[in-house]
């Protein structure tokens, strides 16, 4: 028994920076990819941790659900579906997928949404502050229980000692009164390497306890630096996604990272002739998480 990715959806454009919207855009696209009614999602989990106006209630998760038109009707007959935030930095997308993969074995729901995404709190876009490393987008992956070996394996997750290598919060002492539409985000020297460690001890596991062939095996990773994909590739020995950009965007995506990077490369064919996909999350702690998914229809 599986969980399988049945379709994905990105929400990049520039006329909002709103990750409510961006998210929730991305859902509705997903939806529409795999012919799937708002009513038949069972779950919405949101992994994003950057939101509008630094919003702490109501869970952004909820937000989302309504602004996607998911879950409305409250008929007695009608379906029910629920939502909630699940946040860890870059590596939540992974949290979510162990979550859904829990709830879609057991028979709890037949359908989980996994959105994901940031923004500055000012959503000012472009016109955010230089040093706000993370870009403005939403994604959204679609899961689903099939029979057989293929899709998501088990998640691997580390965490190393030590301080955090990178912190986001709001300056209490100098926010004055632009609290909602302020954030600091801290990295120490550094933290590339503390994070591509944590990456390499949760990704070799990952690939140790999967009945895969490295070599059709290929690397989607978070990238917090432009060349942390290519590191991690080269320490592991496997062929890394190719650095073509994913659809207009640039820069740290973050939560977002996994699922666009999917999302663009399985549309736009760059996956090539692989049967598995080695997914890498790595940021903050440092920590890190990793699993390896079974193309459908490929298995070896």
């Amino acid at each position: 028994m599986g969980v399988v990715i049945t379709a994905t959806g990105a929400s990049h454009n520039t006329d909002t920076a709103s990750i409510v919207e961006h998210s929730s855009r991305a859902a509705r696209a997903a939806l529409t990819t795999a012919k799937v009614g708002p009513e038949e999602v069972g779950v919405l989990i949101n992994t994003g941790t950057y939101r509008d106006s630094n919003t702490v209630e109501p869970a952004i998760a909820a937000l989302i659900q309504k602004a996607a038109g998911i879950g409305l009707d409250y008929g007695e007959t009608d379906p029910r579906s629920f939502s909630f935030d699940l946040m860890n930095g870059a590596c939540g997308v992974l949290n979510a997928v162990q979550v859904a993969s829990g709830l879609l074995e057991t028979g709890t729901t037949a359908r989980v949404l996994i959105v994901s995404g940031d923004t500055h709190p000012s959503m000012t876009g472009s016109g955010a502050p230089q040093d706000f490393p993370y870009t403005s987008a939403g994604a959204a992956m679609l899961l689903e229980h099939v029979d057989g070996p293929e899709g998501f394996g088990p998640v691997h997750v580390d965490l190393l000692d030590g301080a955090s290598a990178v912190e986001g919060f709001v300056d209490s002492s100098t926010m004055g009164i632009t609290g909602r539409s302020a954030m600091t985000v801290a990295r120490d020297d550094g933290f590339e390497v503390r994070v591509l460690d944590a990456a390499v001890s949760a990704a070799s596991a990952a690939l140790g306890g999967a009945e895969v062939d490295p070599a059709n095996t290929i690397l989607i990773s978070s990238r917090p630096t432009p060349d942390f994909q290519a590191a991690l590739a080269s320490k592991l020995g496997i062929r890394a996604l190719d650095d073509a950009p994913e659809g207009p965007l640039s820069g740290d995506l973050h939560t977002a990272a996994l699922t666009l990077a999917y999302h663009h490369a399985a549309a736009a064919g760059r996956i090539g002739d692989a049967t598995s996909v080695l997914f890498v999350a790595a940021g903050s702690g440092p920590s890190a998480a990793a699993v390896v998914y079974q193309i459908p229809g490929r298995a070896a």
